[in-house]
């Protein structure tokens, strides 16, 4: 074994990482390429399973490692919406509740049309959100809420649009949310830049805009982000991991460890590069940090948009 890690504790039994999307989702697709990282590199003893458990953006998957409370051999992938679900009264379980140990990477929502869309721009979108906010069908996933839905309210609300009048479907995979835009019954699709690169190379697709600090390059080097547009926003969907409450400090120890020195392998870099994912790796204390600053984001957020609904003093 060449963990990296100096405490005493080591896994003692395999390890299930659980995520709450179904194969090919936005939580699955980094929880394989970890597992990947983690047993090419040996840095565990025992062997790795994905358990994938969909639904609630994420919250049945973060329910079912609530309930392995003590127990260091159960991680899960973390995301935006343990935040988002307690502020919209979706769950009431939020992180912490839970132990975040790191957070692994950021991605970016792009919003997509067919390629025979009549939209021909991130200024036609903008028209269409203003003039006839409900006549434009949106495929989103994975919850209401999200990084994905806030920035599709950003452009609505700065288009002069009705944010609350915007008509949404969700899903529990972006490949869904592409899937119903590829067959017609939604315009617009906002998810993740990695989710829709087979369509768009394969130019069934394409990308209007998308919401982050700069252009992303690859495919996406020609695309405006919504900053270029005038609209303030560059929320991204963060991707991390969490165990069960109550496990020790020399277990989070170790995870800490471990997940540190998988994320400094050429083998995950290289992952980042090939998904568009920025490098925003956070741990321990930083990590806590950052989650509590997502909360307030979020709460500001969410309220600024109308879609803080209830649990507002959390």
């Amino acid at each position: 074994m060449q963990d990296g890690t100096n405490g005493a504790w080591r896994p003692t039994q395999d390890i299930e990482l659980v995520a709450g999307t179904p194969p090919g989702g936005g939580q699955d697709r980094p929880a394989r390429a970890l597992i990947e990282v983690l047993t090419q590199h040996q840095l565990l003893d025992r062997p790795v399973k994905l358990t994938n458990i969909p639904g609630r953006g994420g919250g049945n998957a973060w329910d079912y490692l609530q309930k392995q409370r003590g127990n260091p051999h159960v991680l899960a992938i973390n995301s935006p919406t343990i935040i988002s679900n307690k502020l919209l009264g979706v769950s009431e379980l939020t992180y912490a509740d839970l132990t975040p140990l790191a957070n692994l990477y950021t991605e970016y929502p792009i919003f997509i049309v067919r390629a025979d869309s009549s939209i021909a721009g991130v200024a036609g979108l903008a028209r269409r959100l203003k003039t006839d906010t409900a006549g434009v069908s949106v495929a989103i996933a994975t919850a209401i809420g999200n990084p994905n839905h806030i920035a599709l309210a950003r452009l609505t609300r700065h288009a002069g649009g009705n944010v609350k009048a915007l008509k949404i479907d969700v899903f529990d995979s972006a490949r869904y949310a592409i899937a119903h835009v590829l067959e017609g019954k939604a315009e617009l699709g906002v998810i993740t830049a990695v989710s829709a690169v087979p369509e768009l190379t394969a130019g069934t697709l394409r990308t209007l805009t998308l919401s982050a600090p700069k252009r992303l390059g690859g495919l996406f080097a020609d695309v405006p982000t919504l900053l270029e547009n005038g609209v303030d926003c560059k929320v991204g969907m963060w991707r991390g991991i969490i165990a069960a409450a109550g496990i020790r400090s020399e277990e989070i120890g170790f995870w800490e460890a471990a997940l540190g020195a998988a994320t400094a392998t050429p083998e995950w870099r290289a992952e980042l590069d090939k998904k568009y994912w920025a490098d925003t790796y956070l741990a321990g204390a930083k990590e806590r940090a950052f989650l509590d600053e997502e909360r307030d984001v979020m709460t500001d957020a969410l309220g600024d948009l109308g879609l803080l609904t209830s649990n507002k003093d959390q």
